[in-house]
């Protein structure tokens, strides 16, 4: 299947795009001062840190920004994600403000497990909270396939959202079947997922079950999302970093590339990312991905060389650096995009998302600094 004539992939409007080229490793921009393409390495293989970078920030959209907070004044999180003029609004803030290369979708990863029929609320403070966790065979057969209709709410609000932001590239999202997972056996947040890991070796054929089911659910909504417009599409595994390798090529790869196989087929740049990720970044390409992800805790330059020089990059500022001053993390900054230079392509984000304290001016700054204009 191929995208809708009206996509702006198709139509031209996003193809050109600083975001899309850097996802499929395509020629950089030219550096205006210097007159050649940003991003040549130097001697020691790290690429000088000049000429404008693509750039967007995971969570840009949410509660470092106070027209964020004077919008979802008394409106539930879960509620936001399903009112599509208000997602909508919420998604634009960030590019408006921010001048970002790129707008994330507005929801939660929850979302399509809520709208299959599962009993969630998120809780401030806390999270994603379920009624009844999920944690044995009849426990999983009971989990209902979620119905395309029930999507109508985010097919709106992506529409809504791609029709005003002209050539600038939506990035649909959707957690990984393994977080997603998690949160269901768990019945909440986890510090080390201990009893999902369990249920992975103890019941593999109950494991695998949900795995497939959570698969397809993220997998739809994803789809979703693309088909409305999205001009990229990013895989989130929050607690991925707790399993070996040896377990997330056993019990979780195989779920995430039957996610993504809901989307491979359309075309679109898709990102992978996962936190503590550092020893699965080559799986975690390899399940159908071709953008990773990289939190802060490797340099982009070894994240490269891990992934064979041949994956684009996306990352990966410190979020702690954020509220450091100012020559600190524009040291820092720098240093990233220098790094990430040395792969085919790079995004320059955050190694997880903005914290909520984060003051919304650094961002934009750090915008203009990636954008070239120091």
């Amino acid at each position: 299947m191929t995208l809708p004539a009206g996509h702006p992939l198709i139509d031209g409007r996003t193809v050109n795009s600083p975001l899309v080229r850097a996802f499929r490793g395509q020629p950089g921009r030219i550096s205006r001062d210097q007159g050649h393409i940003a991003g040549a390495p130097s001697e020691d293989g790290v690429a000088p840190a000049s000429g404008p970078v693509p750039v967007w920030f995971m969570r840009q959209a949410g509660r470092s920004l106070p027209e964020y907070r004077e919008v979802r004044r008394g409106v539930t999180m879960l509620a936001s994600c399903l009112e599509p003029e208000l997602a909508s609004e919420i998604t634009l803030q960030p590019v408006r403000r921010h001048g970002v290369d790129a707008a994330i979708f507005f929801s939660d990863i929850v979302v399509p497990l809520l709208l299959a029929g599962v009993d969630v609320d998120i809780v401030p403070g806390t999270g994603p909270v379920f009624a009844e966790p999920v944690r044995t065979a009849d426990d999983v057969a009971r989990l209902a396939p979620l119905d395309p209709a029930a999507l109508a709410p985010v097919v709106e609000a992506v529409e809504r959202t791609v029709a005003a932001l002209g050539g600038t590239p939506l990035i649909g999202f959707a957690g990984a079947p393994f977080t997603l997972a998690s949160y269901l056996v768990e019945g909440g947040p986890s510090k080390d997922q201990l009893r999902a890991r369990t249920l992975m070796h103890a019941d593999p054929a109950t494991w695998g079950a949900l795995m497939d089911w959570a698969a397809d659910v993220t997998g739809t909504f994803l789809r979703a999302q693309v088909m409305a417009g999205a001009s990229a599409a990013q895989l989130f595994d929050s607690w991925a970093g707790s399993l070996s390798l040896a377990d997330y090529e056993a019990h979780v790869a195989p779920a995430s590339s039957r996610a993504l196989a809901h989307v491979v087929d359309l075309g679109v740049p898709i990102v992978h990312f996962g936190t503590g990720t550092g020893e699965l970044l080559g799986a975690m390409r390899d399940v159908g991905a071709d953008v990773v992800g990289v939190d802060h805790r490797i340099p982009l330059d070894e994240a490269n060389r891990r992934l064979g020089g041949t994956t684009p990059l996306q990352g990966n500022i410190d979020p702690a650096l954020l509220g450091a001053p100012w020559p600190v993390l524009e040291a820092h900054v720098l240093d990233v995009i220098g790094r990430g230079a040395t792969a085919p392509g790079h995004v320059l984000n955050l190694g997880h998302g903005v914290p909520p304290q984060t003051d919304p001016d650094v961002l934009t700054r750090i915008v203009r600094l990636a954008h070239g204009e120091r």
